[in-house]
């Protein structure tokens, strides 16, 4: 059966690094290096028979090697036999152990799958950076508990999901930037076999490691470690992707909220179907997938997380099921939500009049703090002023979803309590820009925070999503 995250969701950037023929390459491709190296460190290693494995390294054939582990009841000892099959020579896993080639090539694999993910988010940042500044100073009603609040504008609802999503962003830069990897260490990460094979020098081990490491794409290796590296590592990635994900999805919850007000679309293709029965609807669809990936990833963290703090001695196998399932499917996860949410803040549509007619109808609300203010320079109570705005404002919002008189304005240009006439009222409600505060400045320096994060990835600005499903 399939991998639905992969075969639906995942890009093929991101199938390529975890598909078993893509492993089995990177393994193939690891030994080779080992070998190379172990040769010009003195191991006698022929020349002819490094130029056989690479000769056929790209001969991957899943049924011969599932054939194989199915007599061995063991995968790496299957993948080894096949490729010294076709090369035709016992050269390749000299000192190693199981480990030395699982670990460092999962850990390749996280590592490059980092680097796509630190890519797309960079694309997102600059996304949500472009939309945000393009509707800077739109008015829009604010809402808490997702009741009308405050006036705020819609750009600055964007830079508010943008300051969620600069956080994560920051964390996988980071991550991907100090991620170490276990190296050669052998069966219980004393290096003992490579000191053998190496006549007991240190300075050859400890070049040796170097060299793989480097071909590897990593900075340092981890300097003491048993079997396996610290699986607490594999959580702080999991958890890192979910917060990257909680990011598009806390912004991927508003949407969905403003799509149902009539505020906005994510985008509606040509072609589209929104429901098979009602032909009227245009669903946020795509967002309601970011939220799901999230769920998907969180699944993960707790799976990670119930491996971390588990290792037994120098090591074991207990995880192993867990992160083949939990590692790809986290990537993929995570994937295809920036994917989906890339899609969504290119193709989102805006409708001003929407939003201008519920600031209309909202805004002597929305100006409550203003006016008990203003109210209270002209010399009212602040505690008298606030009573008396809380009792016209309830029953015109009751009158309001009732059918009777809603003028909020003239209920409170009515009472004596106040000292403010209509006329004064009016004035500070035609004053639009005054309500929304510092919101578009607060976008200014998301919109320069962000491009400034996002200028360090290459691919990042010019990164079009693929089309989804």
């Amino acid at each position: 059966m399939p991998n639905v995250l992969a075969e639906r969701y995942a890009s093929p950037a991101l199938k390529a690094v975890w598909s078993p023929a893509g492993r089995i390459g990177i393994e193939r491709d690891f030994w080779i290096a080992v070998m190379k190296a172990q040769r010009d460190l003195g191991v006698a290693i022929p020349a002819q028979a490094i130029a056989d494995y690479e000769r056929v390294k790209g001969d991957i054939n899943l049924a011969r090697i599932a054939e194989r582990e199915r007599l061995t009841l063991h995968d790496v000892k299957a993948r080894i036999e096949e490729f010294s099959g076709l090369a035709g020579h016992e050269c390749i896993h000299l000192g190693l152990t199981s480990r030395d080639l699982t670990e460092n090539v999962e850990q390749l694999q996280v590592h490059r799958s980092l680097g796509v993910v630190r890519m797309k988010a960079a694309a997102a940042l600059l996304a949500l950076a472009k939309q945000a500044r393009a509707h800077r100073a739109l008015m829009l009603t604010g809402r808490t508990h997702n009741v009308p609040a405050q006036p705020t504008t819609l750009g600055k609802r964007l830079a508010m999901f943008g300051q969620e999503l600069l956080a994560a962003f920051t964390r996988i830069d980071e991550l991907a930037a100090r991620y170490p990897v276990r190296g050669l260490k052998g069966a219980v990460g004393t290096q003992l076999d490579q000191l053998t094979l190496l006549g007991g020098s240190a300075a050859k081990v400890a070049r040796l490691e170097a060299r793989v490491v480097k071909h590897l794409g990593f900075k340092t290796p981890l300097f003491a470690v048993g079997q396996v590296y610290p699986r607490s590592l594999d959580f702080e990635v999991v958890s890192a992707l979910h917060q990257l994900a909680a990011a598009a999805a806390s912004f991927a919850t508003t949407l969905r909220l403003m799509a149902g007000q009539g505020l906005l679309t994510e985008g509606f293709q040509k072609g589209q179907v929104g429901s098979s029965a009602m032909p009227h609807k245009v669903n946020a669809r795509n967002c309601e997938r970011i939220c799901g990936f999230a769920t998907i990833l969180s699944g993960y963290v707790t799976m990670t997380g119930a491996l971390a703090g588990h290792q037994w001695n120098e090591g074991d196998v207990s995880c192993s099921v867990v992160r083949r399932v939990a590692l790809p499917d986290a990537f993929f996860a995570i994937d295809g939500l920036l994917e989906t949410y890339l899609t969504v803040l290119r193709q989102m549509e805006i409708f001003p009049a929407a939003i201008a007619a519920e600031n209309t109808r909202n805004l002597p609300f929305l100006a409550t703090t203003t006016i008990l203010m203003e109210a209270v320079k002209a010399g009212a109570g602040r505690e008298t002023a606030h009573e008396a705005i809380k009792e016209h404002a309830l029953a015109a919002a009751k009158a309001m979803r009732s059918g009777g008189d809603a003028d909020l304005v003239g209920r409170l240009a009515g009472d004596a309590r106040l000292k403010l006439t209509r006329a004064k009222l009016e004035a500070i409600l035609s004053e639009g820009s005054r309500f929304v505060g510092a919101a578009p400045q607060q976008v200014d320096m998301f919109v320069a925070e962000a491009r400034r994060a996002a200028a360090k990835v290459k691919g990042a600005a010019g990164y079009q999503p693929g089309r989804l499903l």
